[in-house]
């Protein structure tokens, strides 16, 4: 059984490779990877600056104010439109080029935006932070990797819709009435937004493809609508758990837990709510949970031991580092400061 197994998954691999549209999907989901990477950046060093400007610490949420004050940041508006390209690419590049291969690129984006950050801020990845990032890509890696190959594309129903818009306004309402509750608590403030937006962002990605399915059916009525006004909030509400989150940790760290989060939520949701997974082996079910652990240890360990987060957050309640120590955060606070935030 399982020398079968491996033989088919060979095959879809060999088939993958063969498809001529990787020639122009693997530089279009580099480059949204880069795109991603230098927006994340701009847009993080837009919120910093307006965060010194208006005296309010962001971390909290941001005001109606601060977002105001965003559109007049040439460094937040430049990112915006990067992020932009970066979405714009990653559709091209899914739309001639399989999953198993797209969706893994993406991951690239949190080894560039690491290098970036590192760059500008002046702090150094550390040995734990490096295997933290080791474990995000290769986690989301081969948890998107194991669903692309058994993952078989279904014809969505109303019923699952319906199921998918229900379960995602009851987790909106939770995920808001929890940042309520914690948004004065430093210790999981960060982590908090992170994985709120990647949450957010899996069913965005998947209402997407659901609202992409009807219209190429010719399928579009009041259901389809729905889910169109239920993918703008969600766009709306997970950008902004992502320009808080950059208010509360690196950009680095952001783009952590959404390039984790947001494929596992997406695939998730494809396995278990519009059917995809009724080929998935046992065994693949095993190494989803395997890979998703691995990924999420990565974000929260990387949420605890980054070089920025343990310098400039010594408040924070948990232990920073090997010795529980960090140096003084006013070293590097100022560094790689430019005129264009």
């Amino acid at each position: 059984m399982w020398a079968g197994s491996l033989e088919d998954v060979g095959d879809q691999l060999v088939g993958a490779f063969q498809n001529p549209g990787l020639l122009l999907g693997i530089p279009l989901a580099l480059a949204g990877a880069v795109f991603m990477s230098f927006g994340a950046q701009y847009q993080h060093r837009g919120v910093a600056k307006v965060e010194r400007l208006s005296g309010k610490d962001g971390s909290t949420g941001l005001t109606g104010g601060q977002l105001r004050q965003l559109l007049a940041r040439p460094s937040w508006v430049i990112g915006t439109l990067m992020l932009g390209l970066a979405i714009v690419c990653q559709l091209g590049a899914l739309a001639v080029a399989p999953l198993i291969v797209v969706q893994p690129l993406g991951a690239v984006a949190l080894v560039i935006t690491t290098l970036l950050n590192a760059r500008v801020s002046g702090h150094a990845p550390t040995r734990r932070s490096m295997l933290a990032i080791v474990a995000c890509v290769g986690g989301i890696f081969s948890f998107v990797i194991v669903a692309a190959l058994f993952a078989t594309e279904q014809t969505v129903t109303s019923r699952q819709i319906v199921i998918v818009l229900i379960v995602l306004t009851v987790i909106a309402l939770l995920l808001v009435g929890f940042w309520l509750l914690v948004r004065r608590r430093h210790g999981i403030r960060a982590l908090f937004y992170i994985l709120a937006a990647g949450i957010v962002y899996g069913f965005v990605a998947t209402l997407a493809k659901i609202v992409i399915k009807r219209i190429q059916a010719g399928d579009f009525e009041w259901l389809t609508v729905l889910c169109v006004i239920a993918l703008l909030g969600g766009t709306a509400l997970g950008a902004y758990f992502v320009q808080t989150a950059y208010s509360s940790g690196p950009p680095d760290l952001v783009i952590a837990g959404l390039t984790v989060v947001d494929p596992m939520v997406a695939v998730m949701i494809g396995l278990l709510v519009l059917g995809e997974g009724a080929a998935v082996p046992p065994w693949g079910f095993v190494m989803f949970g395997i890979s998703g652990a691995i990924a999420i240890w990565g974000v929260t360990t990387l949420a605890r031991f980054h070089p920025q987060v343990m310098s400039e957050s010594q408040e924070l309640p948990f232990t920073r580092g090997s010795s529980g120590t960090a140096g003084s955060g006013a070293a590097g606070a100022g560094a790689g400061e430019d005129p264009l935030v």
